[in-house]
């Protein structure tokens, strides 16, 4: 089954506040988006294996870690989701990058694929699926099946806020994907917006409408 963690770090939870804030400009939003991101980034990261090697420091010779090479690939939900994808390639330099592009249509509220281009060995990566906001879940649910059906076999799924009922969405539907958040909302208004949520984090990121 799924697990969901809410990271409440305090740097987390205080940048969430500014991101919250509708006063909140393009480009703070967008600086506070990268460094939850990083933040959130350094959590996800948590259980990644590492390995013993001996390193000769100035002084002398120590047995230290490093990454035992487990290959990482970045998948962000096109548009919203190369708003955090910088933030992770911060402390995740080697990481390969992905892209799916969906939208959601505006009658049925239902994901459509537009867009999608992946590193080769997909199968061989740990995926962090990104997407600021997991509202109806549509469209993280349809990223994780494209991924799945072109031969993804590790996948995690890491948003800034989301509402109960996407959580919902992804647990039923994918309960090998472990889920990571800022925050989870009170709930999805008739639009299929979360509340309280943030706004339209695409345009909030692009300054536009």
């Amino acid at each position: 089954m799924s697990k969901v963690f809410v990271l409440d770090h305090p740097l987390i939870q205080h940048k969430l506040t500014r991101i919250r804030d509708k006063n909140t400009g393009t480009k703070e939003f967008r600086e506070l988006v990268d460094e939850v991101a990083m933040l959130m980034a350094f959590e996800i990261t948590r259980d990644l294996p590492v390995t013993e090697v001996e390193t000769e420091t100035p002084v002398t010779t120590a047995k230290t870690k490093e990454l035992s090479g487990k290959k990482i690939g970045l998948i962000p939900i096109l548009r919203a989701g190369l708003g955090m994808v910088d933030g992770v390639r911060k402390l995740i330099p080697a990481a390969k990058v992905g892209h799916v592009g969906l939208y959601r249509d505006p009658e049925t509220l239902k994901p459509v694929e537009y867009y999608i281009k992946l590193p080769s060995d997909i199968s061989e990566r740990e995926l962090i699926v990104i997407d600021p906001m997991l509202a109806t879940g549509g469209s993280a649910n349809d990223a994780i099946h494209s991924l799945k059906k072109r031969g993804a076999k590790h996948v995690k799924l890491m948003c800034l806020i989301a509402a109960p009922e996407g959580v919902e969405v992804i647990k039923e539907e994918h309960p090998d994907v472990d889920i990571y958040l800022a925050a989870i909302d009170e709930k999805l208004d008739e639009n299929g917006y979360i509340v309280p949520g943030l706004g339209d984090a695409g345009d909030r990121l692009f300054g536009t409408k």
